[in-house]
């Protein structure tokens, strides 16, 4: 059984950090690459970052250079979202996603992934 699930989510002030973690189970982790998606309150669900099998990573623009995507190189099976800088825009439901298909600069195509989590909700307060 895949399993996909997402951890880590708060509450936190402006100008803060979290870490947000994806347990998987269920299917090669290795031969997947991960995403990570967020949906705001009344927006719709957008790509946040990814990487891929080889640990080349992707960012928006909206979150480049305050967000950092890895991978469990030790476990192998579990990829995190470390979020930094945190502004209120940040706010959503974050979730994560794993595509068997190559990622690439469309890491934002939600068609590309397989499998996804139920996510983690973010709340960044004013």
């Amino acid at each position: 059984e895949v399993q996909v699930v997402e951890s880590g989510g708060g509450l936190v002030p402006r100008g803060g950090s979290l870490r947000l973690s994806c347990a998987t189970s269920g299917f090669t982790f290795g031969a997947y690459g991960m995403g990570w998606f967020r949906q705001a309150p009344k927006r719709p669900r957008e790509g946040v970052a990814a990487i891929t099998t080889n640990g080349t990573t992707y960012y928006s623009d909206s979150v480049k250079g305050r967000f950092t995507i890895s991978r469990d190189h030790a476990a192998k099976t579990t990829v995190y979202l470390q979020l930094a800088s945190l502004k209120p825009e940040d706010t959503g439901v974050y979730y994560c996603a794993s595509a068997y298909s190559a990622i690439e600069s469309d890491f934002r195509d939600e068609r590309r992934y397989d499998y996804w989590g139920q996510g983690t909700q973010v709340t960044v307060s004013s």
